[in-house]
């Protein structure tokens, strides 16, 4: 095998780092591949570390321990942060998008994989830390952003039904209110789904009263697994109380007019005030 010089090393490092965000990588793995000493390869990284915080493009991280080794976190700088879903709430804002009911078209949006990549890297890197075993949502318009989530943590994605599937085993069935008038209705997750101890991250599209995401917390309860967090795409302001508190969202919709088809949509406070903050400095 001819030898591989640093330019070559960086170029394929970054690709199988960035490909598999969160996955923890041994130098024993680069040595292997690359046939260069330990010694080497940290340099390598060392340099990959600089140039990842020079231009905002993620965290590298260094994990030690006997399973440990260097690991790529996509970590948006807040200022980036803010200014995409800025940009998401100006497109949310058009006339046209306003259903019946208060309501948000965002199906045409939640299809666009650069935008919903953007979502899920700025959610999972609230929650790094919280380590989740998965991401929970429900179906069906939840699933891009949860999907996009579950990749930058590198963990599963578990989807919760509005009914049992015959292909999907012995289910778990509970009740659970949804909207704002209260009316009740049923979710459903395969007992096989996940595991009892584990901790879940759940993600959704929209929250109005907070219904749908009591329920899936109430669904982790049945199979004893820690809730580590709970964040959805966009929120309405109002009903101020919902049915569940500490629910972080990327955006909030202070107002909507169904007679001209169009709504009032801000960055959420903590994402503002986060990007100030790091301005000031």
């Amino acid at each position: 095998m001819d030898r591989i010089r640093r330019n070559e090393r960086l170029a394929a490092m970054t690709r199988i780092l960035v490909e598999s965000p969160n996955k923890i990588f041994t130098l024993g793995t680069f040595c292997d591949m690359f046939g260069a000493a330990k010694s080497t390869l940290s340099e390598d990284i060392d340099i990959l570390r600089g140039v990842f915080a020079q231009f905002h493009l993620g965290q590298l991280d260094t994990v030690t321990g006997a399973a440990g080794g260097v690991r790529f976190r996509p970590v948006p700088s807040p200022e980036e942060a803010c200014r995409a879903v800025r940009e998401l709430a100006q497109m949310l804002a058009a006339p046209g998008r306003v259903l019946p009911g208060g309501f948000i078209y965002m199906a045409d949006i939640l299809a666009m994989p650069d935008v919903v990549e953007k979502m899920g890297t700025i959610i999972a890197s609230q929650f790094y830390r919280a380590e989740p075993d998965f991401v929970l949502t429900m179906e069906t318009k939840g699933i891009p952003v949860a999907m996009m989530t579950a990749r930058a943590l590198g963990v599963p994605m578990v989807i919760v039904r509005r009914d049992s599937k015959v292909y999907e085993g012995p289910a778990v069935n509970i009740n659970y209110l949804a909207g704002s008038g209260g009316r009740v209705e049923t979710m459903s997750l395969s007992r096989r789904a996940v595991k009892e101890g584990q901790r879940a991250l759940i993600v959704d599209d929209f929250m109005r009263a907070g219904g749908t995401a009591r329920g899936m917390v109430d669904m982790m309860r049945e199979f004893s697994v820690t809730v580590v967090g709970v964040c959805v795409l966009i929120a309405t302001q109002e009903p101020a109380k919902k049915r569940l508190d500490g629910v972080k969202s990327l955006l909030v919709i202070d107002s909507t007019d169904e007679s001209t088809g169009t709504a009032v949509i801000r960055p959420a406070n903590w994402l503002c005030a986060a990007a100030e903050k790091a301005a000031a400095k």
